[in-house]
């Protein structure tokens, strides 16, 4: 990837408010216009990842999912509509992205994140966005993230509630030390057994895409060592802390 080191007259327009912000400017927009970053999954998260960072003028951007839309994932994955219905998601995101905002370059990857792919699709990107829905999925981002160095971004939402972290930023906690261990038999929630309000992945990924950004402009403070976790029916937010153990980075190799 060229780096670049100038907007265009039409950049300058469309990113004047965060040209604007003090710390920011030109400089800041163009470190978002360098980055590169991955989101895995295209679903209730994935959307307004997507939406958020492409707007923002993240400049590289891929978007991983195998998944093709269906009905039931219409009131919350804003970025398809009634007649995109059995397309694939990464097909339709691309161009719904395009038309959004034609300085980004979209990539899209209509594959399955497994064991035997994962770090080799991690080490191209700067950073990593897991907005999958299941925890061997998770391990196995985490693991690639460790062993290519790239932090991740990480959401996670059930019925009402939402949280959002940082893991493997800077060397530290990492999404094992957060989960050290799921039980085999353990069944993973899913939407369509537990049920889930419509605005919440909304809420989380917006939170997410927020993560993305600070990392790439290097401002504030983000949820590396912490969990954001919030109830959008009591608007009750905590912050737990995570501490880093050694013993639980890594558990199985991947290739």
């Amino acid at each position: 990837m060229v780096k670049q080191n100038l907007l265009s007259d039409s950049e300058l327009r469309r990113y004047n408010r965060h040209i604007l912000l003090p710390g920011i400017g030109e400089e800041g927009q163009i470190k978002l216009k360098n980055a590169s970053v991955l989101v895995i999954g295209a679903g209730g998260l994935g959307c307004p990842v997507l939406q958020y960072l492409t707007a923002a003028g993240v400049g590289n951007i891929a978007l991983m999912d195998f998944d093709s839309v269906s009905e039931s994932n219409l009131p919350r994955q804003i970025l398809y509509r009634a007649d995109d219905i059995g397309k694939l998601k990464t097909i339709i995101s691309k161009q719904r992205l395009n038309q959004l905002n034609n300085h980004v370059n979209i990539q899209i990857l209509n594959i399955k994140l497994e064991k035997n792919n994962a770090r080799k699709i991690v080490s191209d990107y700067d950073i990593i966005v897991d907005a999958t829905d299941n925890f061997e999925n998770r391990y196995n981002i985490n693991d690639a993230c460790v062993i290519a160095g790239k932090p991740m971004v990480h959401g996670a939402i059930y019925q009402f509630e939402g949280q959002v972290s940082v893991f493997n930023y800077n060397n530290g906690p990492t999404y094992r030390c957060y989960n050290p261990d799921i039980k085999k038999d353990f069944r993973n929630p899913v939407p369509s057994e537990t049920g889930m309000i419509n605005v919440l992945p909304g809420i989380t990924g917006t939170y997410m895409a927020n993560e993305v950004i600070k990392i790439i402009l290097k401002k504030g403070k983000v949820l590396s060592g912490e969990v954001l976790s919030f109830n959008i029916l009591t608007n009750k937010h905590y912050l737990f802390k995570v501490k880093p153990d050694p013993g639980n980075k890594i558990i199985e190799n991947i290739s």
